[in-house]
């Protein structure tokens, strides 16, 4: 029998959406900080406040894939898992704050992981995750955004791998396609994809399984890379003072260089943070960098 959970406005409280009875036992991951008493009276039309290092935070296009997330739930569908078991969880309680949420596309289709921004203080999943997976998942793909651990890159991106061994191994129960998967982030989380591409799962603590077939990056100082990195699709704003432009460029022009398949864009007029950069001369790049991944999946 489905529920009849109600669906979120702009003037609903951050408190009463994490304690909203849809998102029982997870509310809290879907908001930016681990270690924060999120004020009472702060509605979902002021959480621009909570996510500093960004920019052109879209509300409406927050408040929309969250009602996606109810909608499914309405639908009995599962839409957050846990990716570490209670043992590891008991042994590190700084993996309760881990997981994924789940946009369901077509049965047996590919699937994208989502690691949104935040500098590794915080992550940015409602400018950076949730609106990217639903318009992922309308091209009909399987869709995580994956909460991860913050204060260090390097159990971030553990958190990653893990997130990517447990999708692999309960493929068959997320009906979920593994041959052609992608790895999407920004900023900090484009450090943490691009680390899975050049190291592999293997080497952050996960299984022994292929790399990504892309990566999509968006404004990020990341500088690593191997001629054995997986296709790559960079975006950044020509005025962002956090991740400089020309630096991104250096990286996929070597890597361009060792034969890898690369397109990088740089939007005029933006700086950090822009999410899917509605209103700007960003906007759609999403669309392009699925595009970039379609030219590579297999199946």
């Amino acid at each position: 029998m489905s529920s009849n959970y109600k669906k979120i406005t702009t003037n609903d409280s951050v408190i009463n959406i994490i304690n909203h009875p849809a998102f029982a036992g997870f509310g809290q991951y879907i908001f930016p900080w681990d270690d924060r008493v999120y004020d009472g009276d702060m509605t979902m039309g002021q959480i621009s406040s909570l996510m500093p290092y960004h920019s052109h935070i879209d509300v409406d296009i927050a408040i929309k894939a969250l009602n996606r997330m109810i909608d499914d739930i309405n639908a009995e569908k599962t839409v957050f898992y846990s990716i570490y078991t209670e043992k590891e969880k008991q042994e590190d309680p700084t993996k309760n704050n881990t997981g994924l949420f789940f946009y369901r596309g077509n049965p047996r289709a590919p699937f994208a992981i989502i690691c949104p921004g935040g500098g590794f203080a915080y992550v940015a999943s409602l400018h950076e995750g949730f609106p990217y997976a639903l318009e992922i998942n309308k091209k009909g793909y399987n869709a995580f955004v994956l909460k991860y651990r913050t204060g260090s890159g390097q159990k971030a991106t553990e958190d990653l791998a893990t997130a990517i061994s447990y999708i692999f191994k309960n493929a068959d129960s997320l009906s979920v396609g593994t041959a052609s998967y992608s790895l999407w982030g920004s900023s900090a989380g484009a450090r943490m994809a691009a680390n899975i591409g050049t190291y592999g799962v293997y080497n952050y603590g996960g299984d022994n399984i292929p790399k990504p077939v892309t990566i999509v990056m968006a404004y990020t100082g990341h500088t690593d890379y191997s001629q054995n990195d997986p296709p790559t699709f960079a975006i950044v704003g020509e005025n962002d003072g956090i991740a400089r432009p020309s630096t991104m460029e250096r990286r996929i022009n070597a890597m361009k260089a060792k034969g890898i398949d690369v397109e990088f864009h740089k939007y005029p007029d933006l700086g950090h943070g822009f999410g899917l950069g509605i209103g700007t001369s960003a906007e759609g790049w999403i669309d392009d960098a699925i595009e970039f991944w379609k030219k590579h999946i297999t199946e």
